[in-house]
């Protein structure tokens, strides 16, 4: 490795006009990405056209930004609105709305920062130090393994549901049988419904939007008949009545305290590395990336009853995870020239229009590109660091405002979110439909996550099961002679054991804690 040339590019990188474009996209993504429906890959897809004047090094250096940025931004409306601002983000829902709910959505706001921005550096050194190396085990994968990785994917759902795994269960396979609906990929048939809006399949982003921003807009709706308040709105008013000087504000608010800081980094650390692996894996993304890195925090936790209530361990995991991906995506686009995920399917598009074809030959023909790329994707993370350490302290206020304010923005935003998407009218429509499904189901007690993951898997799983079935003429028992499905189809079991022993742990902890607030209250009494 030529560190004189690593310098070199660096310091073209880290020149201040690039910076500049940098943070930039940095913050134009993490605005994308906290607005649902509005993804990063919407977003880098709308400014390459724009970097076509600019040199290749900036105008790479500002669609990461906006890569990184909008990773980042979809945690945001996640934590204060109960909506993923983009799939990769779905499940920091799952802590940090709840934390939001308490009173600290600063504190959940800053977590999910640090965290991301932990695993965006890990995933950006891995990829400048092992690409070439991991590069060579993406190439392994095939139908098989596909199916096995998505077969432990789908493991995790126990994990994520809640107190009962049989309704954690139920959710998932209704979330399985949407993802039969449509176009049969293998034949061609037409499943289920026979709508023009089907025909490719469930919409992803409006049954998200649906499932998490119609149903609490429901909920909420709801709450406001009956006149009751919310833990939410009582406690972020005084939080936002005690914020004084809003640079002293900044300085308290971004630096997550000790007790955090010792909590959280193991698990950023773990998600980073899980995320930059599962990232470098073409067709695997973000989203499964935080799930498997969620399940491997609460799996190893010693209070895994926190988890869905506020921990700030599952947002760590989850957030280090969908940013570790940004590198990971990167290393088969730059070593093998073929994307990682949609966001890195449109960089290569960049690539090309300004004369670089990603592959094996850059590492020969353009090394100082590579390695200006690598610095670009470092940049990106420190740039929108500062821009998300500048706005965490108003992004928070955000959850003060009164609710027949907010409830009402957050239904257009969504809505607005949902038809933006494809410019239909019909995915509106279905989200308002998964809305009303996802209220009824939270109503009674039913956890939404294994829905959306089930969403994600399931295609991916029925898909490539199918190819490898025509390749080895029907004979399934030919995946256990192959290593890489062995791994995963372990993990799988492993991650099933786990998972149903840390819920009997959880039962059992709360049973003892409704035992002694029942003994202490005739005492009081």
């Amino acid at each position: 490795m030529d560190f004189g040339l690593i310098l070199s590019s660096f310091g073209q990188v880290f020149a201040p006009s690039t910076l500049l474009y940098t943070i930039i996209g940095a913050a134009g993504g993490i605005l994308i990405g906290s607005i649902p429906g509005l993804t990063a890959t919407m977003g880098i897809a709308l400014l390459v056209p724009f970097t076509y004047g600019l040199d290749f090094i900036p105008g790479v250096a500002m669609l990461l930004g906006i890569f990184c940025g909008g990773m980042y931004g979809g945690s945001i409306a996640a934590i204060l609105i109960h909506t993923p601002g983009t799939p990769a983000a779905a499940a920091t829902v799952l802590d940090g709305y709840p934390m939001g709910q308490k009173g600290q959505a600063s504190r959940a706001l800053t977590i999910s920062l640090i965290s991301s921005f932990a695993g965006g550096i890990i995933g950006a050194i891995v990829m400048t130090f092992l690409s070439p190396t991991i590069s060579k085990v993406a190439l392994k994968f095939g139908p098989a393994e596909f199916f096995a990785l998505a077969i432990f994917g789908l493991s995790v759902i126990v994990s994520i549901s809640g107190k009962s795994i049989v309704k954690g269960l139920i959710t998932a396979i209704f979330g399985l049988l949407l993802g039969t609906v449509g176009m049969d990929k293998t034949c061609g048939y037409l499943r289920f419904f026979k709508f023009p809006g089907f025909y490719d399949g469930i919409p992803f982003i409006p049954a998200l939007i649906g499932l998490f921003a119609v149903s609490e807009v429901i909920a909420n709706f709801e709450s406001m008949l009956k006149g009751t308040p919310t833990e939410k709105n009582v406690r972020a008013a005084k939080t936002g009545n005690a914020i004084g000087n809003y640079l002293r504000s900044i300085v308290k608010n971004v630096i997550p305290s000790k007790e955090d800081a010792k909590t959280i980094w193991p698990h950023f650390l773990k998600g980073g590395l899980i995320g930059t692996f599962i990232g470098s894996i073409p067709g695997a993304g973000g989203d499964i990336a935080a799930f498997v890195s969620y399940s491997e925090a609460k799996r190893s936790s010693k209070h895994p009853e926190e988890f869905g209530k506020g921990a700030p361990d599952g947002i760590a995991a989850a957030e280090s995870a969908n940013n570790g991906c940004s590198g990971g995506a990167m290393i088969p686009l730059l070593a093998l020239g073929v994307p990682g995920d949609s966001n890195t399917a449109v960089l290569m598009g960049a690539f090309i229009m300004h004369g670089f074809q990603p592959g094996p030959m850059m590492y020969v023909e353009h090394l100082d590109i590579i390695y200006a790329v690598f610095g670009a994707l470092l940049a990106a993370n420190l740039a929108f660091l500062i821009v998300g350490m500048l706005g965490v302290n108003l992004f928070s206020k955000v959850i003060s405002i009164e609710r027949y304010v907010l409830i009402p923005c957050i239904l257009v935003l969504s809505l607005v979110g949902s038809y933006a998407i494809n410019q239909n009218m019909f995915d509106v429509f279905f989200a308002i439909v998964m809305g009303v499904i996802g209220y009824l189901l939270q109503k009674y007690g039913f956890s939404l996550s294994p829905i959306l993951l089930a969403l994600i898997l399931g295609p991916m799983s029925e898909s490539n099961l199918r190819r490898y079935m025509q390749i080895v003429d029907g004979n399934f028992m030919q995946i256990f002679t192959r290593p890489i499905c062995d791994l995963f189809f372990a993990l799988a079991v492993i991650s099933l054991i786990t998972a149903v022993l840390n819920q009997r742990k959880i039962a059992r902890r709360e049973a003892e804690q409704a035992a002694k607030a029942a003994e202490t209250a005739p005492a009081e009494a």
